[in-house]
């Protein structure tokens, strides 16, 4: 092989790495389920989520079932959400996936009406804003 053609092999060997390379840094990753705000955790719309005394962090179960889930619904995952960082995701008594922060189930409170509402902390002080 001469100088030329190995040349020519490792141009295209380089170009090829970059194209492929390009394509990965172009896929993002998914946005985490809840952001800060101030010193609390919101979920996508906004509105502060909240922690729950009885679950047990890191068991990977929410006591939160039925009619207590009606007043504090759960921060839903889906099926292809996975666990990234501090977040992980739990499945709940009734099959739904519910995301977690250290191991915390994540809720919305049913009675704030706007984002920026906390009118769940503190909540028969079991319920807490949850917060980075």
């Amino acid at each position: 092989m001469n100088a030329l053609n190995f040349s020519r092999s490792a141009l295209a060997a380089n170009l090829l790495t970059a194209a492929l390379l390009g394509g990965c840094a172009s896929m993002s990753a998914p946005p985490p389920p809840a952001t800060v705000s101030g010193d609390a955790l919101v979920g996508p719309t906004g509105m502060t989520l909240y922690v729950f005394d009885r679950d047990a962090a890191g068991s990977g179960k929410s006591v939160c079932n039925g009619a207590c889930a009606t007043n504090w619904p759960p921060l839903k995952a889906n099926a292809t959400d996975k666990a990234r960082g501090d977040y992980s995701v739990i499945t709940r008594d009734d099959g739904q996936l519910q995301w977690a922060f250290k191991g915390k189930p994540l809720y919305h409170w049913a009675k704030d009406s706007k984002p920026g509402d906390r009118t769940g902390d503190g909540f028969n002080q079991v319920w807490h804003t949850a917060r980075p």
